[in-house]
């Protein structure tokens, strides 16, 4: 019995492992995209994209939010420069939001 609820619980690790999705594999699958906010957005909804993007999203937000500080300025606007070279360095196949909200492969 043991035996089995080892083989389980080593089961149910290696498929959260194979679940967790990096950002440019969830790019590549159209997950996720590129934002004209300075944020990811869901493209095509999972439980993992989701996950990663709350993750990136606060690293992002705490990010901006630093050098808003250090340069006396609002937060929304490094976010949107954020948005025009994340936009502009995304690659041909990726997601990216139009200012109309619209989702349109690059």
């Amino acid at each position: 019995m043991n035996r089995t609820l080892l083989l389980l619980i080593a089961g149910l690790v290696f498929s959260a492992n194979a679940l967790a999705m990096s950002l440019q594999d969830a790019k590549t699958q159209g997950f996720v995209g590129e934002q004209t906010n300075g944020y990811l957005g869901i493209v095509k909804s999972s439980p993992e994209a989701q996950q990663l993007i709350k993750s990136v999203n606060a690293k992002r937000k705490a990010q901006y939010q630093k050098i808003a500080t250090k340069n006396g300025i609002k937060t929304q606007d490094v976010a949107k420069l954020a948005a025009e070279k994340a936009i502009k360095a995304s690659k041909k196949g990726h997601y990216i939001q139009t200012p109309s909200g619209k989702w349109i492969k690059k």
